[in-house]
């Protein structure tokens, strides 16, 4: 399964959740709200999951392997430093107009 293309939704400053992506396999399944999170040590990725009723989590969707889940985490997170320096460059460019 290839992982065809990555999205970033959404990007926060503050708090430890720093975006929300969509990420899309051999251009036919897409999977939405994977989350990235950093902790003082690094990056994460946490995929989407639902809250049960005695207030535990369990993912609605996850890799099934730490191979794979090591390439969709880089490429995630690859995704996210892009589109932090996109926004960057949107700012400087909006200053200089």
């Amino acid at each position: 399964m290839q992982i065809t293309d990555i999205k970033i939704r959404k990007v926060f400053e503050d708090g430890p959740m720093k975006a929300v992506a969509s990420a899309t396999f051999d251009g036919q399944l897409a999977v939405h709200d994977i989350k990235v999170i950093s902790t003082k040590d690094r990056l994460f990725i946490v995929m989407p999951s639902r809250k049960n009723p005695d207030g535990t989590y369990k993912d609605i969707v996850h890799p099934i392997n730490a191979e794979f889940r090591s390439i969709l985490e880089e490429k995630v997170i690859s995704a996210y430093f892009e589109e932090c320096e996109a926004i960057k460059s949107a700012s400087v460019s909006e200053l200089d107009d």
